[in-house]
């Protein structure tokens, strides 16, 4: 028997937020990038309804949610995200987190810093 795995992406999610360990990143923000990529096994051929699927709005929604609370650690934020796709999508298999702070303060005028988050569905 076949089945289709299936994976939906959301990129270059743009979010101007308050996350940092310092505390000037606190106060004077920066700008993030999120990206998601959630597997699945899909549904029958053929199955045009959006409950046998992850509807991506609703991604985009946990996502932005989680933005605006700020916290020290972007590792922090992205467990807070996957945990709320995981909740609300049972039946994924695997996600895939990314935030980039746009411009850390290191120095480093066009450095980004990513942090990023695998996750398997326990067998």
């Amino acid at each position: 028997m076949e089945h289709v795995r299936r994976q939906v992406a959301l990129t270059d999610l743009r979010f101007f937020a308050y996350h940092g360990f310092y505390p000037e990143e606190q106060v004077l923000g920066n700008e993030f990038t999120v990206a998601l990529y959630v597997g699945f096994t899909g549904a029958p051929k053929d199955d045009d309804n959006l409950a046998n699927t992850v509807n991506y709005e609703v991604l985009y929604g946990i996502a932005k949610s989680e933005m605006q609370h700020p916290r020290k650690l972007l590792e922090t934020v992205a467990e807070a995200i996957l945990s709320r796709i995981v909740q609300k999508f049972p039946f994924i298999e695997d996600a895939k987190i990314s935030i980039t702070k746009r411009r850390p303060p290191f120095g480093g005028d066009q450095a980004h810093a990513t942090v990023t988050l695998v996750w398997q569905q326990n067998e």
